[in-house]
Parts: C-alpha cells; sequence; structure tokens
C-alpha cells in the first residue's frame, strides 16, 4: 500500500465510452469499476476505450513508469553501473511507510538491478536511489529536484498535457502528481518501446546478486505486484499503484497474435478484471469471466 498526498483535480468532465468497433473487437463497451480508464492500440495510438479520459487523478505508484521511462532515455545509458545503497533510502521507505524492495545500506547494486526493484516490489527505495543517481546537482536534494524536473520534460514532449509530477514514486507532498488515463496510456506506450523495460514489467519473479559493503553477496528475490501476469492469457506488463487518494490503479499491456493493447484504470475497485474486461474488449475476446487471478507469495510487497 502506497501513502500520497494528491487530490482529484478537476471536475466537470464528460464521460465518454467509445467503442471504436474494429472488426474483431466486441459489439459492446464494457462497464468498469475504474473512475478513469483507457485503451489504446500499440501499433497505431488509435483510441480503443475511453471513460473520463483526460479527467486528471493522482496516479500512486504508476508514477514509478515515468522514473524508468526518464533513466531508460539517459545519453550512453550503463544498465550495469553499479548505486551504492544509501540509508537514506532505507528511511525514507520507514517515515513514509512506502513500498520497498528492501535494498539494504551500503551494497552495490547495477542500475539494471534498481529497474527491476523499482518495477516489480514497487520499491520506493529503488525510485530514490534511481532520482539520486541520474539527477544532477551537488546534494541529494538538488538532485532529486533535477530528476523530476526531467519527468515533467519527458511529460511534455510526449503530449501528456494534463500531467505532473512532484515526485519520483507517487508520494506526493504537494498534492501535484497527477495524470489522466490518457497522459498514462501514452506515457506507457513510450515505455514499451524500450527492449529493458519490456522485460524487466513481463517479469513475474526475478532473483538477483549484489554485493554487500563487506565484499559479501546479497540475494534479492523481487515478486512483480502485478497480478494480470500469468493471470490473463498474453499480458506483458506494466505498473501497479495503490494509495489513500488515488485508489487501486493499473496500467497495463497484452499481446494477442499481432496485436499489442495498452490500458489504464485509475482509481478501480476491481482493477485486475477491469483490465482483463478492457482488453477482451479491444481483443474481440471473452476471457475475463474465467480469469483466475494470480496470488502473490506471504510476505511479498503488495501495490
Amino acid at each position: 500500500m502506497r501513502k500520497t498526498a494528491a487530490v482529484v483535480l478537476t471536475a466537470g468532465a464528460v464521460l465518454t465510452i467509445s467503442p471504436m468497433a474494429a472488426p474483431a473487437q466486441a459489439a459492446t463497451a464494457p462497464t468498469v469499476s475504474a473512475k478513469g480508464a483507457f485503451l489504446l492500440d500499440n501499433a497505431t495510438g488509435a483510441t480503443r476505450y475511453s471513460k473520463y479520459a483526460d479527467t486528471k487523478r493522482p496516479m500512486a505508484s504508476t508514477t514509478k513508469i515515468m522514473t524508468a521511462r526518464v533513466v531508460l532515455s539517459q545519453t550512453n545509458l550503463d544498465l550495469d553501473r553499479k548505486v551504492t545503497v544509501s540509508q537514506t533510502y532505507r528511511d525514507y521507505v520507514a517515515a513514509n511507510g512506502a513500498s520497498t524492495a528492501d535494498l539494504r545500506t551500503g551494497d552495490r547494486v547495477t542500475v539494471r538491478q534498481l529497474l527491476y526493484a523499482l518495477m516489480l516490489p514497487s520499491g520506493c527505495d529503488a525510485a530514490y536511489a534511481l532520482a539520486d543517481t541520474f539527477g544532477t546537482g551537488t546534494t541529494r536534494s538538488a538532485r532529486v529536484q533535477s530528476f523530476i524536473s526531467k519527468m515533467n520534460k519527458k511529460a511534455a514532449d510526449l503530449g501528456m498535457t494534463n500531467t505532473r509530477f512532484d515526485s519520483f514514486d507517487g508520494i506526493s507532498t504537494t498534492g501535484n502528481n497527477y495524470t489522466t488515463p490518457r497522459d498514462l496510456a501514452k506515457l506507457g506506450r513510450s515505455a514499451m518501446k524500450y527492449s529493458t523495460f519490456r522485460t524487466v514489467v513481463k517479469t513475474q519473479k526475478t532473483v538477483r546478486y549484489a554485493t554487500t559493503s563487506t565484499g559479501g553477496t546479497r540475494t534479492y528475490t523481487w515478486y512483480n505486484t502485478n497480478k494480470l501476469l500469468g493471470s490473463y492469457s498474453g499480458a506483458i506488463g506494466i505498473k501497479t499503484g495503490t494509495g489513500s487518494t488515488a485508489g487501486p490503479c493499473l496500467v497495463f499491456a497484452a499481446t494477442r497474435g499481432d496485436k499489442t493493447l495498452i490500458g489504464v484504470v485509475l482509481n478501480g475497485t476491481d482493477r485486475y478484471n477491469d483490465a482483463a474486461k478492457l482488453l477482451d474488449y479491444g481483443f474481440g475476446t471473452s476471457t475475463a469471466s474465467t480469469m483466475q487471478l494470480r496470488s502473490l507469495p506471504s510476505g511479498a510487497q503488495q501495490d
């Protein structure tokens, strides 16, 4: 569970359910629990479903998609670069009751490992480490603010006109960490162009090894909080998010045959079934009703 202080920022949006039926698409648009939802065709960017697509809402840990996107767009990125885990990252998680990859102080982990730690267990400690590493400035605070500025710059570049970031992980301190279903789908589509991102977000479980401060080896085991993986046939990502104001959120993607769909549900009480119904609608199938949701092991992070 994540904590966020963000609020719903706009009212008066018009509910639009856009069937835009393709030949292989179901005739009737589904009803979903989410207050906002969107589905697009990855190949063309065409809208397949839309519900309050442009209403601004807090996005919780789906923020971390942009964290990863900014890292992956760095010039001459070295995924094997080593980063030393600071106690500050652990203190931040403890102070906020945030989701964590349980990174241990002094361990040296690679940027690639941090991306897994960010996207699978939704580690806010990993998000902090990446912001601290890829921001610029002489102090940690300056580097973090620099990184958040890069997130906002990337949002503007992607045409995410109704999105604003004030954090690297979705824990908002000002209430200015918000997006819309349409914008978040744009981000998901952009991020999925990176092979490293695709590899990470479709992984259900990973075991990684890091060097400790004393030269030993530590084993990290991370499970993906996205239960759609392994539950809905063809699911390939992307990221969960949950917050006291944001509610349960999910950015998802699936491929069947030669078609890939990317979707978003924000503040959905039944986000996985919402996602499955939307995907069925886009694929012209009817498998959501028989989906058996994957469970996470005891002790695994939930988000």
